[in-house]
């Protein structure tokens, strides 16, 4: 069986098994621990792609999650792995609020700044122009 079919039987069971459920019942976090869903899909000896799924950027994006924080070994490679994912939005429903992102908060802000300055391309050739104006004045 190619990697490939094996990942995406881990990434829908654990949406199917974990993440559906969690969502219908209005969690706002989950757990998934890497033993449990390699069992589930009938793998062995495959910890490291279960672990890789389940932590994928492609996953949390699909599914709307973050991976809050995961727990076990340092490797991230064991079967007692546990992953605890938040949903984005406030109420684990798909059509809730989402939750707002400290981040996020700050997105445009560098943006009105340099409008102000006339736009982030004539701020920097400004200051250019005033370092070298400033190392001239340095050597004379």
């Amino acid at each position: 069986m190619e990697k490939d079919t094996q990942t995406k039987r881990v990434r829908d069971y654990t949406l199917r098994e974990y993440i559906e459920p969690a969502r219908r019942r209005g969690d706002v976090t989950v757990k998934v621990v890497a033993g449990e869903v390699q069992r589930g899909v009938q793998l062995s000896n495959r910890v490291p792609l279960v672990c890789q799924a389940l932590r994928s950027h492609k996953f949390l994006e699909k599914n709307g999650l973050i991976l809050e924080k995961w727990e076990g070994p340092r490797s991230g490679m064991s079967t007692t792995v546990t992953f605890t994912y938040r949903f984005r939005d406030r109420t684990g429903e798909p059509g809730g609020q989402p939750a707002e992102d400290p981040l996020m908060r700050l997105w445009g802000i560098g943006q009105e700044v340099f409008q102000g300055l006339g736009g982030g391309e004539a701020f920097i050739r400004r200051e250019r122009e005033q370092f070298h104006d400033a190392d001239a004045g340095e050597d004379a």
